[in-house]
């Protein structure tokens, strides 16, 4: 193999062979879970650990807060840590804002969580942030 076909096979693969390009989070495995916690930073730089309720739709998993102190973090830095089982997994949230897609992740967290959802709706207020998890090689 000549030196120029041998450094394009290495740029190519390279990110494959050595972790360089990160795989989609298999949520379904975690759809289960009752719990997952948050890892985010407090303005002061300290992490803050909190314990949420999660659900997966369509494959992907959806976080939620009313006007909490980790909402809050995640508005100044997007970037999470989520705990889950013994896995843990270093993403992004992303806020969603289509209310059709909202309405469907509200769906989910109902069909999960029961009357239980709508007995803490109220804590959350009217329009909770939801937040969508993103593996931070997606950016």
């Amino acid at each position: 193999m000549s030196p120029l076909r041998f450094a394009l096979a290495a740029t190519l693969a390279g990110p494959l062979l050595f972790g360089g390009i990160a795989a989609a989070t298999d949520w379904e495995v975690h759809a289960d879970a009752e719990v997952v916690e948050v890892v985010t930073t407090d303005a002061g730089g300290a992490k803050r650990k909190t314990k949420v309720w999660m659900a997966v739709l369509d494959g992907e998993a959806y976080i939620r807060t009313g006007g909490s102190t980790w909402g809050q973090n995640v508005e100044r830095d997007a970037n999470v840590r989520i705990l889950a089982g013994s896995e843990g997994y270093d993403l992004r949230a992303e806020f969603v804002t289509d209310d059709a897609a909202r309405e469907r992740i509200t769906k989910a967290f109902r069909a999960k969580y029961g009357w239980f959802d709508r007995l803490v709706s109220p804590i959350r207020g009217g329009r909770p942030k939801i937040m969508r998890l993103v593996d931070r090689g997606d950016e």
